[in-house]
C-alpha cells in the first residue's frame, strides 16, 4: 500500500481530516479551513485548488450579504481517498509494533 501524494502533503492531510468529519450536507469556510491548518490565505487556496483539481474536494463560492464566502467540503472520492490514506498510516503504525 502506497501513501496518496496529493494527501500525504501536510497542510492537505489537515485539510482532509478536517472535512471528512462532516455530513454530506455540511461545509467549512475558508476562515476556519485557515484556522485549522495554519496555512495563509495564498497557501490555502492553493492547497485546496489542488485537492480540488483531484476531485477530492467540491469549493463552493457566493455572498452572504456582500461579503464573499468559500467553503470545501469533501467528494464521494475524496473521502474514499482519505479512507485509503488512513489505512496507509495503520498498516506503517501495526508494523511498527
Amino acid at each position: 500500500m502506497e501513501p496518496d501524494d496529493i494527501i500525504h502533503q501536510s497542510t492537505r492531510l489537515r485539510l482532509m481530516a478536517a472535512l471528512y468529519p462532516l455530513t454530506r450536507n455540511e461545509r467549512l469556510d475558508f476562515k476556519r479551513l485557515k484556522a485549522l491548518s495554519g496555512a495563509t490565505d495564498g497557501n490555502l487556496g492553493g492547497h485546496l485548488a489542488t485537492l480540488e483539481k483531484a476531485g477530492y474536494v467540491v469549493i463552493e463560492k457566493d455572498f452572504v450579504g456582500k461579503k464573499p464566502r468559500t467553503r470545501a467540503s469533501l467528494t464521494k472520492e475524496g473521502r474514499r481517498a482519505f479512507e485509503r490514506h488512513l489505512d496507509f498510516l495503520r498498516d506503517i503504525l501495526e508494523q511498527s509494533q
